[in-house]
């Protein structure tokens, strides 16, 4: 009877240690719009959480109708909208649960374009809309990845970011 039992303590742990191997531990998150958002940080703990593409009032508040990205204290929202000669990339970048907006940071978007070439934009604040923006003038059809790197005093806050166009 022991030796039953032993073999299914065995058994049992082994179990779990597979399930623990098949874990998939990549936070991206794909919402449903085509986008997919994920974060990464530096110095800030790295829990995250993505909401899709709808504009709601959920309990992180009012959502801009970009991708989000919860990456510690901050909260990051993408919201890159296609114009005429470009797209305008805005970034909402909040910091506690008040989600108070971060005036001093310096931000800039690593942008992968389809064909593979790396682009640096730097984004300014527009403190009317009190966001950091952006211009995009490529127009090449397909996935764009963002890397959004800001610096908030030191602090180094870093959210990832997909569209299509």
């Amino acid at each position: 009877m022991q030796y039953l039992n032993l073999n299914f303590v065995l058994l049992a742990s082994v179990g779990l240690v597979f399930l623990g191997a098949c874990n998939n531990s990549s936070p991206t998150t794909t919402t449903d719009n085509n986008t997919s958002v994920t974060s990464n940080s530096g110095s800030v703990s790295p829990t995250t959480s993505a909401s899709s593409a709808a504009k709601t009032n959920n309990e992180h508040g009012a959502s801009k109708g970009g991708q989000v990205v919860e990456t510690g204290t901050y909260h990051l929202e993408f919201v890159p909208e296609k114009e005429a000669s470009a797209t305008h990339m805005d970034l909402y970048l909040l910091k506690g649960d008040n989600h108070e907006t971060v005036p001093d940071a310096k931000v800039t978007a690593q942008v992968q374009l389809p064909d593979g070439k790396q682009k640096s934009i730097p984004m300014t604040y527009d403190a009317n809309g009190k966001h950091y923006t952006a211009k995009l003038t490529e127009k090449e059809t397909g996935q764009y990845q963002i890397k959004v790197l800001a610096d908030v005093k030191g602090e180094k806050v870093n959210g990832r970011f997909t569209f299509n166009q």
